[in-house]
């Protein structure tokens, strides 16, 4: 990679779990990061399975949490969701969706196939301008605490590798092969253009 700092962007559906365990992680190991939501809304397991609590991207974390709290305090420190709405609150205001943003990053980081396609669909989707390359990887994470924290790690992994590369064109394809053939995963990768 050149000298300047890797611009590393998380997506997942929400913004909420494993795109924020992944932002924490990899800011904690200095890397210049931003999480992200594919979905158009903010979405919470509710207290039946198929009516979650939803929440637009002009919510707070903290609105969030004071909402679940008035709800049903014990059912939502149980399930771990008010433990991870106070980390995302301690790390920044609210959750963002990943199409209303201008920044260009060097790599985004998708948890999960259908993420990645929105991602590549929405930069596929926009004009050309500069012609700078981005490499889109899936790494594919569950949606529960564990996972996102394995999942960040495996991610903050590929951050420090990408950070070593001399020439990111040439060596990433082998870069992640050898991860896949270590950690048993299997990435998606393309390359759009800014």
């Amino acid at each position: 990679m050149s000298s300047a700092p890797l611009r590393v962007a998380v997506v997942c559906m929400r913004n909420v779990n494993r795109s924020m365990e992944a932002y924490s992680i990899l800011r904690s190991k200095g890397i210049n990061v931003r999480s992200f939501a594919a979905g158009s809304c903010v979405k919470l397991p509710g207290r039946r399975p198929h009516l979650p609590v939803v929440y637009d991207f002009a919510t707070t974390y903290r609105q969030m949490y004071d909402d679940l709290v008035r709800k049903d305090r014990e059912f939502y420190t149980h399930n771990g969701i008010l433990h991870i709405l106070r980390r995302n609150e301690r790390i920044k205001a609210r959750a963002e969706r990943f199409q209303e943003c201008t920044d260009c990053f060097d790599v985004i980081f998708t948890c999960e196939e259908s993420v990645y396609d929105k991602v590549v669909e929405h930069l596929c989707s926009r004009e050309e301008e500069t012609l700078q390359p981005v490499h889109v990887i899936n790494v594919e994470v569950e949606d529960d605490p564990e996972s996102a924290m394995l999942g960040a790690f495996l991610i903050c992994e590929l951050c420090q590798g990408l950070q070593q590369l001399a020439d990111t064109q040439d060596q990433m394809g082998r870069m992640l092969l050898q991860v896949e053939e270590r950690t048993g995963k299997s990435f998606l990768h393309t390359v759009c253009f800014y």
